[in-house]
C-alpha cells in the first residue's frame, strides 16, 4: 500500500506504528502487541548498567504493579491468535517466524515437517557475553524479524532484523534451495548487510536497498547475486540533510521505487523492472509544498499527489513514457471534509482509505477505466485502524485484504473485492467473539478557541449521561502531519471492562482532518494543539463525563508538548498524566543543532537560533521553560537510555525542575490549606527504542506500571479478579 504518511515521518518525533513501514513494523509503530508475545523474536542475555540510580518514585507502585502485571499477562495472552498478516506466501511455501527463527511449509506437501530458513540463535548469539556480574540484572538483547522478501521466483529470501536495546539493523539474505534433508537444518545464509533501512527485489538475483545511519537515510545501493559471490554498487544518493530515502516495489512488482521525501517535498525515481534497463529515472523533480507517491497500473502512473483544493491529496494519472507534472490529469478528488489517507491499486481499481467528515474511516473504489463511477465503501463505525496485507507472489491481485481494528477492538480481517463492491469479513458478520461485548463508540466535536471544531473519539460501556463517575484517560498526539494512534492494544480493552472511558482526541498538528489540519499546528500555530485540547477536556465534563479528579492525560513523544503545556496553563484539570519517551524541552532541543533532528524539525517547530520570532513562540509553550511553582497533576515519565530522537537530558532536567517547583509551591502554603503533593515519577529504562522495548516481559512491567499509577493516583480500588465457583 502507498503509505502517504512515510512523506511526514522523516525522522521526527513521532510514533513508530508508520514509520514506513520503517518498522513494518507500522507504524508509531513496537511493532504490535502480538510481536510481543515473543513468537517472533529471537533473545540472549546479557549484562548492562542500571540505570534504577536515575529512576524516582516508582516503589509505591510496586504491589500493585504485580497484580496489572498478572492481569496484563493474561490479556495479551487471550489474544495472541488473531490475525496480523505475518505469513508470506510463496509460489511454492508458506513462511512464517517463530521464536528460533523463520520457517517454511510447502504448500502441496503440508504434512511435512516445517523447514527452518533462517536461524536466529546463530545471530544473537554474536551479542551474547559471559561472565555476568551478580549485581548485575541481565539484558534480553532480541532480534525481531521487521520485514520478508522473497524474490520473483522464489529463489531467495531477504530478511530485516531489529537488535532491541541497541536498533541496530540487519539484512540477511538466504539462498532458498530444495527441501533438505533434516528439516530442522536451516538454508544457507548467503551474506548478511548492515544498516539496511528498506530492501526489494528486482530480480532474483538483483536487491535494492537503502541504508540508515544514524537516524538518516539517503543512499540506495544494488546487491548482485552472481555465481562467483556478489557485488555492491552504488545506486543513489541525496544530499539534501532532510530527505529521507527508501526503496519499494508497486503493487504490481513491475516497477521500483526510490522515493526521497522531506516534510515539505517529496521525489520519486523509477526503475522499470519488466525491461532489462534498472537505471532509475526522476518522475517529477522535487517542488516546494509538493507531496506524492507512486503506483503503477498498465503502463500508466497512478498518483496521489497534493496538488488538490486546498493542497489536499487528489489521484492523478500520467504515462510512464512522460511522468512529469506536466502530464498529470486529475482522476479524482474528494468531497470536500473527506481526506485521503492512504492509496492501493488493486487490479484495474485504486482504493482509497479516507476519513469521512465524522471522521470514520471509509474505503473510495475508484474504477480507473471509469473513474466517475467511483463509489464509497462503508466500514463499521467503531472501526478507527486500517492495516493491509502485502500481497504475496502467488496471492490474488484483484482484491484487497485488510485488518481494521480500534482501541478496544482486535483486528478483523476482510476482504475487498473492488470490481462488483463485495466486502467480505473473516467472521461473516464484520466482528469477532471478542467484538461482541457491549462496547459503545462515540464520535464528538469539541469547539475550540477560535471556533474550530476538533473531533474526538469515546470509547465506554454505559451511555454517556452515565459516565460521571467513570475514570477517564484522554489520549493525545498533534504533531507531524500524524494521526494519532488508534491500533488495538489489550490494557485499553482491560480499562474498558473496568469501567473506564477512554477518549482519543484529534487536535490540530496531527493528521486526521487532512494537511491543511498539520499545517495550521505548525510553528506559530503550536498554541492551536494546546488549546483544542483544553477544549476537548471541556467539552467532555460539560457532556457529563467523569470529572478532572478523575481524569489522566496520556501520550508519547511530541505528544507530550500539548499536554505539557496544558499542565503548565490550567493543572487542575487533569490529576494525572503518562508520559512515555516525552519530548518536553522544545527550546533547548532546537537550539541544539547538533543533536540529530533539530535540523529537520524546524519546519515543525521553528528555527528559535535564526528567527527571534520562532524563539518567542516556542518559549510561550515549551513545557519545561513554563513550570511555574502550583499545583501540578501526579506524573509518571518513562524515557529510554540511548533514545535519539528524545534526549534523556531534557527528560530528566524537566523533572528535577517539576519537583522543585512543587516543592515550592508546598512551601507556600501553610499546612492547613496545603493539598497531598502530586507524586512525579521517573521511570528510565536501558534501551535505544524511542517508543518502548520489545520484550514482552519488560514490556509488561512497563504497562502494569502505567496501570497501577493511573489507579493509585485517582484514588481507584484495583479491580477484584472473579471469583472461581466451588465444584
Amino acid at each position: 500500500m502507498a503509505c502517504i504518511s512515510t512523506l511526514f515521518f522523516l525522522s521526527a518525533r513521532v510514533p513508530m506504528q508508520f514509520r514506513i513501514k520503517f518498522w513494518e513494523l507500522t507504524a508509531c509503530k513496537r511493532k504490535t502487541w502480538l510481536s510481543w508475545s515473543l513468537q517472533r523474536c529471537c533473545s540472549s542475555d546479557t549484562s548492562f548498567s542500571s540505570f534504577d540510580h536515575l529512576s524516582s518514585g516508582l516503589e509505591r507502585y510496586r504491589d500493585l504493579q504485580k497484580y496489572f502485571r498478572r492481569r496484563l499477562k493474561d490479556a495479551y495472552h487471550r489474544f495472541s491468535n488473531i490475525p496480523d498478516y505475518s505469513v508470506v506466501s510463496g509460489h511454492h511455501h508458506l513462511y512464517f517466524t517463530e521464536e528460533d527463527g523463520i520457517y517454511r511449509m510447502d504448500k502441496k506437501q503440508s504434512h511435512l515437517e516445517p523447514e527452518q530458513v533462517l536461524n536466529l540463535r546463530q545471530i544473537s548469539g554474536e551479542l551474547e557475553k559471559t561472565g555476568l556480574e551478580n549485581n548485575k540484572r541481565k539484558q534480553r538483547f532480541q532480534w525481531t524479524v521487521q520485514r520478508i522478501r522473497l524474490s520473483p521466483q522464489e529463489r531467495h529470501l531477504a530478511v530485516s532484523l531489529k537488535c532491541t536495546h541497541t536498533e541496530e539493523l540487519r539484512c540477511v539474505v538466504v539462498r532458498l534451495e530444495r527441501r533438505r534433508f533434516l528439516p530442522l537444518h536451516p538454508q544457507h545464509v548467503t551474506l548478511t548487510l548492515e544498516k539496511v533501512f528498506s530492501f526489494e527485489w528486482a530480480t532474483d538475483e538483483i536487491l535494492f536497498y537503502s541504508t540508515l545511519e544514524g537516524l538518516r537515510s539517503s543512499a540506495v545501493f544494488r546487491l548482485d547475486l552472481t555465481s562467483s559471490g556478489s557485488r555492491i554498487t552504488s545506486v543513489f544518493e541525496e544530499m539534501q540533510p532532510d530527505v529521507f530515502v527508501e526503496v519499494a516495489l508497486t503493487r504490481d512488482r513491475q516497477i521500483l521505487t526510490i522515493n526521497c521525501n522531506s516534510r515539505t517535498s517529496s521525489e520519486v525515481l523509477l526503475s522499470d523492472i519488466a525491461t532489462s534497463n534498472l537505471d532509475p529515472f526522476v518522475v517529477q523533480p522535487r517542488q516546494l509544498n509538493l507531496l506524492y507517491h507512486v503506483e503503477h497500473w498498465r503502463g500508466r502512473l497512478i498518483i496521489l499527489a497534493n496538488t488538490g483544493l486546498g493542497q489536499e491529496y487528489q489521484v492523478v494519472q500520467a504515462p510512464v513514457s512522460e511522468p512529469s507534472m506536466d502530464s498529470w490529469v486529475s482522476l479524482f478528488a474528494p468531497e470536500p471534509g473527506t481526506t485521503i489517507k492512504d492509496m492501493d491499486v488493486v487490479g484495474d481499481h485504486c482504493v482509497l482509505v479516507a476519513r469521512t467528515p465524522v471522521s470514520e474511516l471509509a474505503l473510495i473504489v475508484v474504477p480507473l477505466i471509469h473513474p466517475k463511477n467511483a463509489y464509497i465503501v462503508q466500514l463499521p463505525s467503531w472501526a478507527c485502524a486500517i492495516k493491509t496485507k502485502k500481497p504475496g507472489l502467488a496471492d490474488q491481485q484483484n482484491m484487497l485484504e485488510f485488518l481494521i481494528s480500534s482501541p478496544v477492538h482486535p483486528p478483523v480481517p476482510y476482504c475487498l473485492h473492488p470490481e462488483n463492491g463485495l466486502l467480505l469479513s473473516g467472521t461473516g458478520d464484520g466482528s469477532s467473539p471478542e467484538n461482541q461485548a457491549d462496547y459503545i463508540t462515540t464520535r464528538l466535536e469539541a469547539c475550540s478557541q477560535d471556533g474550530t471544531f476538533v473531533p474526538v473519539t469515546l470509547f465506554h460501556t454505559v451511555p454517556v449521561e452515565h459516565l460521571g463517575q467513570a475514570p477517564l484517560l484522554v489520549h493525545v498526539y498533534g504533531a507531524y502531519g500524524r494521526d494519532l494512534n488508534m491500533e488495538f492494544y489489550p490494557e485499553k480493552k482491560v480499562m474498558l471492562e473496568q469501567g473506564w472511558a477512554l477518549a482519543y482526541c484529534l487536535v490540530r498538528g496531527g493528521g486526521e482532518r487532512g494537511l491543511s489540519w498539520h499545517r495550521q499546528a505548525c510553528v506559530g500555530g503550536k498554541r492551536r494543539g494546546v488549546e483544542d485540547l483544553q477544549a476537548c477536556l471541556h467539552h467532555l465534563f460539560s457532556l457529563g463525563v467523569s470529572s478532572p479528579s478523575l481524569t489522566a492525560l496520556t501520550s508519547c513523544s511530541a505528544g507530550a508538548v500539548p499536554v505539557g503545556a496544558l499542565c503548565n496553563r490550567h493543572p487542575l484539570l487533569m490529576r494525572a498524566v503518562t508520559l512515555q519517551a516525552p519530548f518536553l524541552d522544545v527550546l533547548g532541543t532546537m537550539e541544539d543543532h547538533s543533536l540529530p533532528l533539530t535540523l529537520e524539525d524546524r519546519d515543525e517547530w521553528g528555527d528559535p537560533v535564526g528567527n527571534p520570532e520562532h524563539r518567542h513562540i516556542i518559549t510561550s509553550y515549551c513545557p519545561l521553560h513554563n513550570i511555574t511553582p502550583q499545583h501540578y497533576p501526579s506524573m509518571l515519565l518513562t524515557a529510554y537510555s540511548g533514545d535519539n530522537m528524545v534526549p534523556l537530558a531534557g527528560v530528566l532536567k524537566y523533572t528535577e525542575q517539576l519537583k522543585k517547583a512543587v516543592h515550592t509551591h508546598s512551601s507556600m502554603k501553610p499546612k492547613s490549606e496545603c493539598k497531598p503533593a502530586p507524586n512525579i515519577a521517573l521511570n528510565i529504562q536501558p534501551g535505544a527504542n524511542h517508543l518502548g522495548t520489545e520484550d514482552f516481559e519488560l514490556m509488561l512491567e512497563e504497562e502494569a506500571l502505567k496501570l497501577a499509577f493511573l489507579y493509585m493516583e485517582l484514588g481507584l480500588d484495583p479491580p477484584r479478579p472473579p471469583r472461581k465457583r466451588r465444584r
